[in-house]
């Protein structure tokens, strides 16, 4: 059985990405870490990607960490944190950096490892039955997977500490209003809304949605005038694109524009 199912559209350029462990929810071990760091960091490379979707297989999207392995021994638990996060750190960031936008379809049970996935995605939709949690405190843990990194900047520092500090568990229904998730479904509609969704992203201009991702991406860490000067150049570069010619001609004559993402 694969651990985590890649299926590429080419006609829509969408790559669909399940994480298939669903006998214990989805929760990540090493074997899982390493066919996800397969799986995610060639599509970094890849300009036919013009939309990422993941989503989980069976009862849950994605429970955490899978914390029995720490318990074999724990002597070894460090270096077990180590080689887990050495697989993952670089997928989260993948996820970050590729031009493509990233949708998460979420579904059950989310924690840990989990949310921060949620987290790193650029737009989340969830079945309205989804409860998100972060359940380090619960086995003494730290947060893992840029949860530390997303969680203050999508709820705000008081927020996303009440999450870490209380274990608190988060309806569907919470998570969108504290902005969290983007859309919320019955779900038994999730699979058709998400497809909706990648297909709609996927037909965008895949460069400057790029572009948009780093000027984002860098934004707290940059003064007024650094960003207003990265704003210049990332505008330049659309302006080189065929996506920008087709968009800006489309717009003219007030026809949809046809996107290649190039």
């Amino acid at each position: 059985m694969s651990l985590v199912t890649l299926e590429f559209d080419a006609a829509s350029g969408i790559a669909w990405i399940a994480v298939n462990r669903p006998q214990v929810l989805n929760a990540i071990d090493i074997p899982l870490a390493r066919a996800l760091s397969d799986c995610i960091l060639p599509l970094a490379n890849d300009p036919r990607v013009r939309c990422v979707v993941l989503r989980g297989c069976g009862p849950a999207f994605m429970a955490g960490g899978d914390v029995s392995r720490f318990a074999e021994d724990f002597d070894k638990a460090e270096a077990v944190v180590d080689e887990l996060l050495g697989f993952l750190n670089p997928v989260i960031e993948t996820l970050r950096t590729i031009h493509a936008p990233v949708l998460a379809a979420v579904h059950g049970a989310i924690a840990g490892a989990g949310l921060a996935f949620v987290s790193a995605c650029d737009v989340v939709v969830a079945a309205d039955s989804t409860k998100f949690l972060m359940a380090y405190d619960r086995v003494g843990a730290a947060p893992d997977c840029g949860a530390t990194y997303f969680l203050p900047r999508i709820l705000g520092v008081r927020r996303a500490a009440q999450l870490m500090l209380l274990s608190e568990t988060l309806s569907a229904a919470e998570a969108k209003e504290i902005g969290l998730v983007n859309f919320l479904v019955p779900e038994e509609a999730l699979a058709e809304r998400a497809d909706a969704l990648a297909r709609q992203l996927a037909a965008g201009p895949t460069q400057a949605y790029g572009q948009y991702k780093q000027l984002v991406r860098n934004t707290f860490a940059s003064s007024l005038h650094d960003q207003l000067e990265a704003e210049r150049v990332a505008f330049r570069a659309a302006a080189r694109t065929a996506d920008f010619r087709e968009g800006v001609s489309a717009f003219l004559v007030r026809r949809r524009a046809g996107f290649e993402g190039k």
